[in-house]
């Protein structure tokens, strides 16, 4: 059984001031869990209730103190405090492979999901624009399935990286509603695909190092959505780069 202390120091992960203060954040539920385990991402601490039937050692809880420490509606059988990855100032090399870009992405199932989109194609690097929800928001976590283990996330001015990028020769795609049909563009091997906010798209400065603009074709018979969920987008986009290289 845990105590009022530890119970209180696990909650207060749930706020973001904290979790920067620390430099903790909270991963919920087996396949999660484990796959942070295998990874590089240090645990300092799992909990676990008798529903686990996994084999990471933990420390046992009851159903009741993961109730009081879960940030799930339906609290899962196992959680784990991890200490966020350290992030080296190096950028990656983009000569032979793609990356993302976000510009100030706002929600947490978004991140999370496009988190997990790029591991799916083999994208092992998304820089965030610095006014982008936070990665380790326990929401965000639990979108990306686990996939957080495996890609690397860059908090960064992000015009300033495009722009680093683009003197380079790296072509920079931004996904734009008036962008070229990105069925019939040509596209490279390489490069950054560019995301913008889930309202507003991609703002004027981020817009400014877009080498190539693209959009996704609508195919409404009437009147369809202004525009695609930008996780959806994300995921479209992503597919046809692949699949043509």
């Amino acid at each position: 059984m845990l105590s009022k202390a530890q119970i209180k120091l696990i909650r207060s992960l749930h706020n973001k001031k904290f979790r920067e203060e620390t430099g903790m954040f909270i991963a919920e539920g087996k396949r999660l869990v484990e796959d942070i385990a295998a990874s590089s991402i240090k645990i300092e601490h799992i909990y676990a209730t008798t529903r686990y039937n996994g084999d990471l050692k933990h420390i046992s809880i009851t159903e009741d103190d993961l109730a009081e420490i879960s940030a799930l509606t339906a609290p899962q059988a196992i959680i784990a405090l991890c200490r966020v990855p350290e992030v080296t100032g190096k950028l990656p090399d983009l000569k032979e492979s793609m990356a993302i870009a976000l510009d100030d992405i706002r929600d947490p199932g978004n991140l999370g999901t496009i988190i997990r989109i790029a591991d799916w194609f083999g994208i092992t690097n998304i820089f965030c624009s610095d006014e982008s929800v936070e990665a380790y928001n326990p929401k965000t976590v639990q979108a990306t399935m686990g996939s957080i283990a495996r890609v690397n996330l860059f908090y960064v001015d992000l015009k300033e990286v495009l722009a680093r990028y683009k003197n380079e020769g790296v072509p920079i795609y931004g996904a734009m509603l008036d962008g070229n049909n990105v069925y019939s563009e040509a596209l490279t091997h390489n490069g950054i695909l560019v995301i913008g906010n889930e309202a507003n798209g991609i703002s004027e400065g981020v817009a400014r190092c877009v080498t190539n603009s693209v959009c996704i074709p609508s195919y409404a018979v009437q009147q369809g959505p202004e525009s695609l969920n930008a996780a959806v987008a994300t995921a479209v986009l992503c597919a046809e780069f692949k699949r043509r290289n």
